[in-house]
């Protein structure tokens, strides 16, 4: 599959860069899709809710009336979950929410993703170009000679570029990431894909590792 390699200024730059089929025209796999994006969300909770039980909850343990002749339930300590200000039963605890994805299967979610961004034409293949300092002005003014003012994108860098990744930083919709750091949920959570032409060997090196 061959993409025109556009320039910063949205003109043709009249090369062709060719997408290899093994991962921008495979057949897209939706379970291993579903897979790990489930995993990329689960990895990303905190996971640190917490609840005190009845034995870590401050009171005192006297006894609060006599077992018998009250007419009412036996009551041993006010850190008992049915008062008011006692332990809850069963609360959450830190936990880790990850689970086990095989690597074949993430690798084959992430060539899927790509494989369908291909299939909707949603890939721009952009020359290479640097940012002296970082300035969102410029970085818009890219996007829009592009036709993807106000679109969510994802711009995938061969390697990291500090002035780039400053000027994007504060813009709803766009994120800029490393060939090496692309993942599914970022693929298919953004509108287009804008990668940079010397990114794109670095890609089809990661995803075949």
């Amino acid at each position: 599959m061959e993409v025109a390699v556009k320039q910063s200024s949205g003109k043709d730059s009249g090369r062709k860069a060719v997408l290899n089929d093994n991962i921008f025209n495979a057949e897209p796999s939706d379970h291993a899709i579903y897979l790990d994006v489930k995993l990329i969300q689960a990895n990303a909770r905190q996971g640190n809710a917490k609840t005190k039980q009845r034995n870590e909850i401050a009171g005192s343990t006297r006894k609060l009336k006599k077992q018998k002749g009250t007419g009412g339930a036996r009551a041993g300590s006010i850190k008992s979950p049915l008062f008011v200000g006692g332990g809850r039963v069963f609360g959450p605890e830190p936990r880790d929410y990850g689970f086990k994805v095989n690597k074949k299967v993430k690798r084959l979610a992430r060539i899927s993703a790509l494989s369908y961004k291909a299939r909707e034409n949603k890939i721009t293949v952009l020359e290479d170009f640097k940012m002296d300092a970082p300035k969102t002005s410029e970085y818009l003014k890219v996007l829009g000679n592009l036709n993807l003012t106000g679109k969510k994108t994802l711009v995938v860098l061969p390697e990291s570029n500090k002035s780039l990744y400053l000027s994007s930083r504060n813009l709803q919709g766009s994120k800029v990431v490393t060939a090496s750091d692309i993942n599914t949920y970022d693929i298919l959570n953004a509108h287009d894909l804008v990668v940079f032409e010397s990114a794109l060997p670095l890609i089809e090196k990661t995803i075949e590792l």
